[in-house]
């Protein structure tokens, strides 16, 4: 795109995987500073190659050629790469940092790098394990051991290396077992590796301009699917060669910071806005970044300073005052937002002003008051906010009802994690059908998707998708929670009943094969109890009623 406003081109390419790959190897293509971190889970990488093999786009990638100086990473994917040649223009990662280094820490690993146990090392070696059947489960693997891996997994450092994929071949052919296809094996290995080489990466090339003119050409492309986050684009605008950390690099230290403690991650977006609010923005959800981050350039890293003490006090407060046990349980990124800049505002508040807080935190919540919330909304309640924390004004508290009982349990749900909230409050120690005690919250940490387990299950069932079927119950190794419940003796049965929310007449439906019965019987215990907390925290018109179970989008 070229015009009145821009000295900049446009050019969408299309590029196979050695194109990509090769100039990070020769250092025509580099991975700015300013970018934050790798971040990807081990999972995520054998995520990505399954994508590529089964022909999934895996988005776009942004590159920024310049003949401007850019500090850069000397390490992609846990490997050196080399500094720019001075002869041939240099191109810039805005775009794909993670998804690169993936692939090129993983294709371009040196047969002698490091195979151990240890995380940092074995993350690097995918495998493709030859011989599966399954069109749904991931052909792909990690082989977290210092031992050779089965003869079956094809490593995907070798598919882009002709000479190294024979050696495989020829190695698979002499530790096979009398089981082993191989001549069916080594086929399916050259299918992968011409998919792998084949596969077509998008990638837009902006050529001259300056970094001001990537970033406002990046926040028009990124509407239509590609995600350079907010942090990231005023990181890069505010970020000068002397910087030793970018704005992402801090936010995501706070991050790890609140991770460590044992309350997980918080959502990097709801600090970095929280950044903005403290160095003075009060419009902190705005597309427009080039112009927010001339406005605030040489103020963010100071505020992120600053956002830490305050973060570190909206955690304590979501612990102890909410009952909050884990961050992915917030049910709003805004009212965490908001949180941290009432603490910088106000770092020691009255009683009062922490009992109006947990009465909005809760109002909030229930209401969906941040579901969808306009740019308008946010920079209203933010003023509100501060207000409050100078002691000035009162938070207004008069919200929409409280949305009705979710009939579903889906913790996309902001209404659910309130309810789970609550649950986890109302019910903090539950006994196992042994006695033994055990912490919902710990559990709920160790597997946030699997703690809570089904007593029955049958898509014929009414209300089985409902959280009165929903039970954090270990049991012992192949028995369901039903035959537990079923199986409590009588000296422990009505204590491990009451630890988690089970009416005595649910377990009767239950032992009389009636399990909708059950599952309805403990959804109205369940939201009786939380009807009444309701009351005693001035929700206006609390109904007994469900309804559907609404996925919130702030």
């Amino acid at each position: 795109m070229t015009g009145d406003n821009y000295d900049i081109d446009v050019k969408p390419e299309v590029l196979l995987m050695d194109q990509v790959i090769d100039p990070l190897e020769t250092g025509q293509l580099r991975i700015p500073r300013f970018q934050r971190p790798f971040v990807w889970r081990p999972e995520q990488i054998l995520d990505l190659f399954d994508s590529i093999e089964r022909g999934y786009p895996i988005g776009s990638l942004l590159f920024w050629e310049t003949s401007r100086s850019l500090a850069s990473l000397d390490q992609v994917g846990g490997l050196k790469v080399p500094a720019p040649s001075g002869n041939r223009p240099t191109s810039f990662v805005l775009d794909g940092h993670q998804r690169l280094s993936a692939l090129y820490g993983s294709l371009r690993r040196p047969a002698n790098a490091p195979r151990t146990s240890d995380q940092h090392d074995w993350m690097w070696w995918p495998y493709r394990v030859l011989g599966e059947q399954s069109e749904r489960a991931n052909p792909y693997r990690h082989w977290k051991s210092a031992d050779p891996p089965p003869a079956n997994y094809l490593p995907m450092r070798s598919v882009l290396r002709t000479i190294e994929f024979l050696a495989f071949a020829r190695d698979l052919a002499k530790r096979a077992t009398p089981d082993m296809d191989v001549d069916a094996m080594v086929d399916e290995a050259e299918r992968v590796a011409q998919r792998v080489k084949q596969y077509k990466i998008a990638v837009i090339r902006l050529i001259g301009g300056s970094l001001e003119d990537c970033v406002e050409v990046f926040s028009r492309v990124n509407s239509t699917g590609m995600a350079m986050r907010p942090a990231q684009m005023v990181s890069a605008l505010t970020y000068t060669e002397d910087s030793e950390q970018s704005l992402a690099d801090r936010i995501e230290e706070l991050v790890e910071g609140v991770a460590e403690t044992g309350f997980g991650a918080v959502s990097a977006d709801a600090i970095f806005q929280a950044v903005l609010a403290i160095s003075g923005e009060s419009d902190v959800q705005r597309t427009r970044w080039e112009v927010l981050a001339k406005r605030v350039k040489g103020n963010v890293r100071v505020a992120a300073d600053l956002a830490e003490a305050a973060l570190e006090k909206a955690v304590v407060f979501l612990r102890e005052d909410i009952g909050v046990p884990l961050a992915r349980l917030i049910p709003y990124d805004a009212q965490l937002m908001l949180l941290i800049v009432f603490f910088h505002d106000c770092p020691n508040p009255s009683e009062q002003q922490r009992r109006t807080l947990v009465r909005w935190f809760w109002l909030t919540s229930w209401a969906g008051h941040f579901a969808s919330a306009t740019t308008t909304q946010i920079k209203t309640a933010l003023t509100e906010m501060r207000g409050f924390a100078g002691g000035g004004t009162q938070i207004d508290l008069d919200f929409r009802p409280p949305r009705p009982f979710p009939d579903r349990f889906d913790l996309r749900s902001a209404r659910l994690r309130a309810l789970i909230i609550w649950e986890l409050k109302a019910y903090p120690v539950r006994l196992t059908a042994t006695g033994n005690e055990i912490s919902a919250a710990e559990i709920l940490a160790r597997g946030a998707t699997t703690a809570y387990r089904q007593v029955v299950s049958g898509q014929r069932i009414d209300g089985v998708s409902s959280p009165g079927n929903r039970l954090v119950f270990p049991t012992e190794r192949r028995v369901s929670v039903k035959a537990a419940l079923l199986g409590l003796s009588g000296h422990l049965r009505d204590e491990v009943l009451r630890s988690h929310g089970i009416p005595e007449n649910a377990l009767d439906a239950l032992r009389q094969g009636d399990p909708a019965q059950f599952i309805e019987v403990r959804r109205a215990h369940l939201a009786a109890q939380e009807l009444a907390f309701m009351r005693e925290m001035g929700a206006g018109d609390v109904r007994d009623v469900v309804g559907e179970t609404d996925i919130d989008t702030s």
